[in-house]
């Protein structure tokens, strides 16, 4: 198996994503727009080769495939990610799974491991939890 062996700090900010995404063992089309999204917008992406998106999404799932796999992609995320991003990379795992208005236990158990993993408090993953679910919240149907 073929897994690449690190990430720049945007290549960890996809695979969280993406690996939020593919928690449930669903990607959905609406968490798929979200992540191509949050790419093509936020600051943090500027100058990013989306190309890489493909690459870094396969290094995902074969880390999925493989024993202790989560714990090897988390790993390679820490070790990515520049001091103060680790709630940035929580907030756009949160966004992801609530795209799509459906939170699965699979997603949530996932968040759960990475807000963990990442060393984000209690209070300020609530905070962006609450902030995921606000900018996600949908109308009720007429």
């Amino acid at each position: 198996m073929d897994v690449e062996h690190s990430f720049s700090p945007q290549d960890a900010l996809v695979a969280v994503m993406v690996a939020t995404s593919a928690a449930d063992e669903n990607l959905s089309t609406t968490e798929l727009l979200v992540i191509t999204r949050i790419i093509d917008t936020l600051p943090v992406f500027a100058g990013y080769d989306g190309d890489r998106v493909k690459t870094v999404s396969q290094s995902v799932f074969d880390l999925f495939e493989v024993e202790d796999g989560i714990e090897a992609l988390l790993g390679l995320v820490r070790e990515a990610l520049p001091e103060g991003f680790n709630e940035t990379a929580y907030a756009l795992a949160c966004d992801v799974a609530a795209a799509d208005g459906n939170v699965k236990m699979s997603e949530l158990e996932f968040l759960q491991i990475l807000r963990h993993d990442l060393g984000v408090g209690r209070l300020a993953g609530a905070a962006i939890e609450r902030g995921a679910r606000a900018r996600f919240q949908r109308l009720p149907a007429e």
